[in-house]
């Protein structure tokens, strides 16, 4: 049902309900309806809701329900990601012994020793969920991108709030992990929650998650800018005219909500920064490529550890607090390399470090996210990207003033390229890590030398990697996800509901003459020959058997075709059409299973690709707000 036409079937049970009440007032005292002037309270009621009603379908063809939608969307991200950054601070002001207005990243050092055991003790409560989740049979969580992906934006608020709980012990309890991943995914399951409420259309949907995302992210870096082009480029998979308007508004409203409740904004103060030459610029592209190529390593030495772990003869609940032991060690080296790393990306910039001390900080953050993730903490490489950039650009400045001095290159400059370029290879988006980086440092003269990074490092993963690490996940458990581009459409359109069922069959024994007196010229097209009990033989064109010159004792067994090539209706149009291309056919036959080739029907290729272009224009249509 269309939005319009649930505000008027409401609104028009609203109007029988108080006509109900007002004739049961009256008419068991037995009085007339009371006539109402035209000055009273519920005349000007009932024009007011008279003038709404009227108003639905014009507010939704302008998509103006949408943008408000997105408006509540962004208010209640801005208000969830206060309130979820709030409490790891407090469990960090309690765990640790951070002072307040502190970040548990920027302490020099633990306050004691036995504080390097608390990843440990998360990991052993995030196991215990693991066990939980287990005993209830919960499914993976789908987040924002795999939801927009392969589902129209339909996300489960179980699974939201189980995600948002366990990043929050994760980080909480000092895992080398980001919010961002439990920021993302509340804002887009509230989102999709409140799409659903008021069915909206699929496409609508699949905006307003990306809106939730939007102002997810917005909220965190008090970015709106951010947030709405990750909105764009990660969850809904591309920049329309027609999605501009309720991404932003979501990205604003989160935004301002969370100054006001209190969110804590994350500038980047760099002064003095000296100007850029066109010369730099090269440096600058082959950090970029740095950037990008480091990325692709890190995905990689995630993925390794996270098959490490899952060789260890223990149960999986256990591999966090085994993950914590190791991550606590690391702290006791440098808390730097504890929690997201707030604190920590704000000492680096804030601070002149040697080489040594620079590069040791990022083998070890390197180290402990790696550690994390591979265990089985729940978070995300978000910020983690963030300030293993900025050390990697810090790292690339030093070399090069030992390598080359005359070429100038300010280390915060290079810690801004540096950050932005890993950023894009590990998380997508180079416009995301463009607005990021502007946004934060409040500074447009860094505006083409980081863009231009994050161009190289988006090519360079793009073309030799291919994966966000987003993606990667979904692709090492066999998902073929490489953006939020729609493609849940192609799974319901299958073989099994593009197939003809009126097909005409015959005994594969039956010899051409007696096919030929059967069939003749102009009674069909194909017939499907078949064994007893139904199994598939191959497929016969009636034109050609009538001017094959064989012998007319000939059985039909003989000169079938596309024997060993059929469909089955669980085939979505992308396999069956890869199908259709091996076999050189313009039509096959459906069987039930590749088994037993019982044959239940026939599907042609010119059919199944008018389907395809169809649905692709539809696609294309809702994508670009044509639909």
């Amino acid at each position: 049902m269309a939005p319009q036409a649930v505000g008027i079937a409401v609104a028009t049970q609203c109007r029988r309900a108080y006509q109900a009440r007002q004739l049961s007032t009256y008419s068991h005292i037995g009085e007339p309806l009371p006539v109402l002037s035209r000055k009273d309270p519920q005349v000007y009621a009932r024009r007011l809701r008279a003038v709404l009603v009227r108003s639905l379908p014009l507010i939704e063809a302008r998509g103006i329900g949408v943008v408000l939608l997105a408006g509540i969307v962004g208010v209640v991200a801005g208000i969830l990601v206060t309130a979820m950054s709030q409490i790891v601070q407090d469990m960090h002001t309690r765990l640790f012994g951070v002072q307040p207005g502190g970040r548990l990243s920027a302490m020099f050092s633990l306050g004691h020793p036995m504080q390097a055991l608390m990843p440990a003790i998360g990991g052993v409560l995030l196991g215990l969920t693991v066990i939980w989740l287990r005993k209830r049979k919960f499914r993976t969580p789908v987040d924002p991108i795999e939801a927009n992906a392969l589902y129209g934006g339909r996300m489960s608020l179980t699974d939201t709030f189980i995600i948002a709980g366990q990043t929050m012990i994760s980080s909480g309890f000092g895992a080398s992990v980001g919010l961002e991943a439990g920021y993302t995914q509340v804002g887009s399951g509230l989102a999709s929650r409140l799409a659903r409420l008021f069915k909206l259309r699929r496409n609508d949907v699949r905006i307003l998650v990306g809106c939730g995302a939007a102002g997810a992210i917005a909220a965190a870096f008090d970015a709106p800018l951010t947030g709405a082009f990750y909105g764009f480029e990660l969850v809904i998979g591309i920049y329309s005219v027609a999605n501009v308007a309720p991404v932003m508004t979501a990205a604003i409203c989160a935004s301002l909500t969370a100054e006001v409740f209190g969110g804590v904004p994350f500038p980047l103060e760099l002064t003095g920064l000296p100007p850029l030459t066109a010369s730099q610029y090269l440096p600058f592209l082959l950090l970029g490529l740095l950037g990008g190529g480091a990325s692709i390593a890190i995905m990689h030495l995630v993925t390794l550890i996270e098959r490490g772990f899952a060789r260890l003869a223990v149960d999986a609940s256990l591999r966090p607090a085994i993950g914590g032991v190791f991550v606590g060690l690391l702290g006791l080296i440098t808390p730097q390399v504890l929690s997201s790393g707030h604190g920590a990306l704000h000492r680096e910039f804030a601070m002149n470090y040697g080489l040594a001390v620079v590069a040791s900080v990022f083998v070890l953050k390197l180290a402990a996210s790696a550690i994390s993730l591979g265990s089985g903490f729940r978070g995300g490489l978000f910020f983690a990207s963030l300030f293993l950039g900025a050390l990697l650009g810090k790292t690339f400045a030093g070399v090069m003033a030992i390598t080359s001095p005359a070429t100038g290159i300010d280390p915060s400059v290079a810690a801004v390229v540096g950050m932005t370029s890993l950023a894009v290879g590990v998380v997508g988006g180079p416009l995301t890590m463009t607005f990021l980086a502007l946004e934060s440092t409040r500074d447009l003269t860094l505006t083409g030398v980081v863009l231009a990074a994050s161009i190289m490092a988006a090519i360079l993963v793009r073309e030799t990697f291919g994966y966000s690490f987003s993606t990667w996940r979904f692709h090492l458990r066999g998902e073929t996800i490489r953006s939020a581009h729609d493609v849940g459409w192609m799974r319901s359109l299958t073989v099994g509901s593009m197939m003809r069922e009126d097909i005409k069959t015959i005994d594969a024994s039956t010899t051409l003459a007696a096919f030929r007196k059967e069939f003749p010229l102009g009674s069909a097209q194909r017939v499907i020959a078949v064994d007893p009990g139904d199994q598939y033989v191959g497929v016969l064109i009636v034109a050609e058997l009538h001017s094959d010159p064989s012998n007319g004792e000939v059985p039909v067994r003989d000169v079938a075709q596309y024997k060993d090539a059929v469909l089955v209706p669980s085939m979505n149009v992308q396999a069956a059409a890869e199908t259709f291309q091996r076999a050189g056919a313009e039509e096959l036959a459906v069987v039930e299973d590749f088994a037993d080739h019982i044959v239940l029907g026939l599907l042609t290729e010119g059919h199944l690709m008018r389907r395809y272009a169809e649905e692709l224009e539809k696609a294309r249509r809702d994508l670009s707000g044509e639909g």
